[in-house]
């Protein structure tokens, strides 16, 4: 049985041969090929080997194109700053006042450089590995992108004093994030990540009204398409478990805090729960056997469709034999 195979299996809860593991790589994996992260971010054929020869070597199920939230939003017009071997990150608020709105334009995904190399990644990974793993796309969630372009804090003023042009900018996001997802989907990928991690410090109520209307369009679109979901949001999510069901999202990874048993008991025949030990503690400083111990935990509360990962991404300096860890076979 092959990842791909795998995958597509535990989704069913039909009989698997192994958990299927599919934790995020990004740093790691540049390390792993010995490429500094703004090579990696920036070329999509070093992105492809760090992922196929980590998934290859430590029984990962899945390729990704995640590398960063800065994708879009740089096509958008926004600055962005790229370490030589860190995260990329912004520069500066793009809608510095909403005025500017009237000016931000949704880029053709295959006319925006960064969005563009996202999606050759997914074309690449298609030839070298296509039905052999499954392909993951990856794409900002609106309100994410809202706080990328509008920044964190100004974004979280604006749900109470700027509520309408905040939902004009998130309209945008939303059809920036479709349109992404759709190419990616075009290029090879049978999923899409959602990436909308600001989701978790506003609430139920405010995660109803802000967040749900606008991932449940983009995760319509993908499923238009014939392609499944993996919904991403890190941090503290325990409030929001009944209203992420009804994002339709066919895998949602939870944090490390995160209660594992309550999500499987809530998304049970609605959603996958992936997750969930700690990605530092655990993970980057804890020893194998501290793995095992973890992942075992995690098997325990899930049920036959839920995948084993950490709660957010393997640390870079995670040492191999936890790597190894992971893997779970029944």
């Amino acid at each position: 049985m092959n990842s791909y195979e795998r995958v597509f299996k535990r989704l069913k809860g039909e009989k698997v041969d192994k958990i299927p593991n599919l934790n995020i790589i990004m740093t790691f994996a540049a390390k792993f090929i010995d490429v500094p992260y703004s090579k990696y971010v920036k070329d999509y054929r070093y992105l492809v080997e760090g992922n196929i020869k980590c998934c290859e070597e430590f029984g990962i199920d899945m390729v990704s194109a995640i590398s960063d939230p800065c994708r879009e939003g740089h096509d958008m017009g926004a600055k962005i700053n790229f370490p030589y071997d860190d995260v990329p990150r912004f520069n500066g608020n793009l809608i510095q006042d909403y005025k500017q709105l009237d000016s931000l334009n949704v880029v053709d995904p295959l006319k925006g450089e960064r969005m563009l190399d996202r999606i050759k990644a997914v074309e690449l990974f298609r030839k070298k590995v296509g039905g052999t793993y499954p392909i993951l796309g990856w794409v900002e969630g609106a309100f994410a992108e809202a706080c990328d372009l509008r920044g964190m804090n100004q974004t979280m003023l604006d749900i109470h004093k700027n509520t309408e042009r905040l939902e004009q900018l998130l309209e945008i996001c939303t059809e920036q994030a479709i349109i992404f997802a759709e190419e990616q989907v075009k290029a090879g990928a049978e999923f899409i990540g959602i990436g909308d991690a600001a989701a978790s410090l506003i609430g139920p109520e405010n995660y109803k009204k802000f967040v749900l209307p606008y991932e449940k369009r983009i995760i319509e679109a993908v499923h238009d398409l014939d392609a499944k979901v993996k919904l991403h949001i890190c941090g503290n999510i325990n409030p929001l478990f009944e209203q992420l069901v009804k994002t339709k999202a066919d895998i949602i990874d939870l944090d490390w805090m995160v209660d594992f048993k309550k999500a499987v008991e809530i998304f049970q025949g609605q959603a996958s729960a992936n997750g969930n030990f700690d990605p530092v503690d655990v993970l980057m400083q804890g020893s194998p056997e501290k793995v095992k111990k973890a992942v075992e935990e995690c098997v325990n509360r899930g049920d036959e469709t839920t995948f084993i990962a950490a709660g957010c991404e393997v640390p870079a300096s995670t040492p191999y034999e936890n790597m190894y860890a992971v893997n779970v076979p029944l």
